[in-house]
């Protein structure tokens, strides 16, 4: 499989170019500087999106909003919406976003995202995934795509192969944790690459 990697050398998306790459995947990775050996993409450019995406089996979308202060939703929707174009204009239908956790429920019809105690640094840029999240689910009906929400707290770790898979509620262990490690987190996006179980919807991973 040849893959179109957006956003590959982040914690997240540099582990999934790396899992893939390991399974025999071909990856075209991509970056803003198109420093260390990938393409230069600006996301929101859809006519460069569909220029890279072009025969090409599927598109992963690891970018986050801006982490500088400045206004978060904009400019990921923005992006969101030039990479479906792209897709579209490149005749590639198939889509895996690395999304958030804050749109994952804790009770039905309450989000993580919304708890008191959620960590104010965080909140910005989860409600901009979570409304990144609605726009794939009421625009890109025309394609395959999947939203992969990591657990409540996502960081580097050991390659275990062992974890839960859920829908839209966040996943907690017995002592009531949320975890998953980045590398167990590509192995269930790969996964997912591979066997199409989820297409159309949002998918969570945790321990």
């Amino acid at each position: 499989m040849k893959l179109l990697l957006i956003g590959s050398t982040g914690m997240i998306g540099s582990r999934v170019a790396a899992e893939a790459r390991a399974r025999g995947h071909e990856v075209v990775g991509t970056t803003r500087s198109g420093k260390e050996g990938t393409e230069s993409l600006d996301a929101g450019d859809a006519a460069r999106v569909a220029d890279l995406a072009k025969g090409v089996d599927a598109v992963v979308l690891a970018i986050a909003p801006p982490r500088d202060g400045s206004e978060a939703e904009g400019p990921l929707l923005a992006a969101g919406r030039a990479v479906l174009d792209g897709l579209r204009r490149a005749g590639v239908r198939r889509l895996i976003v690395v999304g958030g956790a804050g749109s994952l429920e804790t009770a039905p019809g309450v989000r993580h995202v919304d708890d008191p105690h959620f960590p104010e640094i965080y909140k910005a840029e989860s409600l901009a995934q979570a409304e990144l999240l609605e726009v794939i689910r009421k625009e890109a009906g025309d394609l395959d795509w999947t939203y992969v929400s990591p657990a409540g707290v996502i960081e580097p770790g050991e390659r275990t192969g062992t974890f839960r898979l859920g829908g839209d509620q966040l996943l907690l262990d017995a002592k009531g944790r949320s975890q998953i490690s980045a590398e167990d987190y590509s192995v269930a996006l790969v996964d997912e690459l591979e066997n199409g179980a989820a297409i159309g919807r949002r998918i969570t991973v945790a321990y």
